[in-house]
């Protein structure tokens, strides 16, 4: 029953008892307006409940994917994409380029392995969401920080740069342990009802070993082939690289470097009606 039925219903009532005088016309056409602008506020009170509960749904979605990639459970966050077919999926991790094909995308959370001794820890902080006004698509903007760490077999260490790596050994393994800094600007699409990540870009801003910490850290490394192309760190501490990109960058990350100052790359999102009014990560 709609609120002018019901007052309605309630009018009629009350002249039936002889409780409510009949009204006069300009009496009618107030109540009328008054009905209207309840009814106006009702839409705006839903529309807004609506926003807040999708806001809400797509801050637990990433967290959702967080959790399962520091707990290695990184095939059950294929169902959390866009599905097989999404026009412009896509994925970046590094300068290189990025992903636009679905298969090579779920690559990244496949045959991920969880080696004894590797600890990832990655936390999420300072969300900035914008849900778009149609309800169809949000973006969100993420600072994220956290360890990656773990044993490697010296002979597996070889290949792998003396950055890589803390002077000590532990159990006769190559040790290494980062602390790492990132921002994540991820696009979701709502698909069947549910929200589902669309865009996802990840910002490397800085990493830093325990030993080095991020400036002598980025001196050797930052122009080191192997530090942008290390998908992550095998099954006996062996290097498993990124696979070949399917197109260029066009929103480039701003990882620290010694010959540089920082910029705003990854913007914020801001208020928008429908996709194509923003931008992409």
């Amino acid at each position: 029953m709609t609120i002018r039925k019901f007052l309605a219903g309630a009018a009629a009532a009350a002249l039936a008892t002889g409780a409510l005088a009949v009204p006069t016309a300009a009496g009618a056409q107030s109540a009328d307006q008054r009905v209207a602008a309840l009814e106006k506020e009702l839409a705006t009170l839903r529309q807004t409940t609506t926003v807040a509960q999708d806001r809400a749904k797509v801050e637990n979605l990433f967290s959702r994917y967080m959790y399962l990639h520091n707990a290695f459970r990184d095939t059950d966050i294929i169902p959390l994409w866009a599905k097989k077919g999404t026009p412009d999926v896509r994925a970046q991790y590094s300068n290189v380029g990025v992903y636009t094909d679905w298969d090579k995308i779920m690559s990244y959370h496949q045959g991920r392995p969880s080696p004894r001794g590797k600890l990832i820890m990655h936390f999420v902080t300072t969300p900035v969401i914008e849900v778009a006004g149609d309800g169809q698509t949000a973006k969100g903007l993420w600072i994220v920080n956290g360890i990656e760490s773990g044993l490697v077999e010296p002979e597996n260490a070889k290949n792998m740069p003396a950055w890589m790596f803390e002077k000590e050994l532990v159990n006769g393994k190559k040790v290494w342990m980062h602390n790492v800094y990132l921002k994540y600007g991820v696009d979701f699409i709502k698909q069947d009802g549910e929200w589902k990540i669309w865009h996802f870009h990840c910002f490397e801003v800085a990493r830093a070993p325990y030993s080095m910490g991020w400036i002598p850290f980025a001196a050797v490394a930052q122009d080191d082939a192997f530090n942008v192309d290390l998908m992550y760190v095998g099954e006996d501490g062996k290097p498993v690289f990124m696979p070949p990109v399917d197109g260029p960058a066009t929103v480039m990350s701003n990882t620290y470097r010694t010959d540089s100052s920082q910029r705003l790359e990854a913007r914020p999102p801001e208020p928008y009606r429908t996709f194509s009014e923003t931008f992409a990560y």
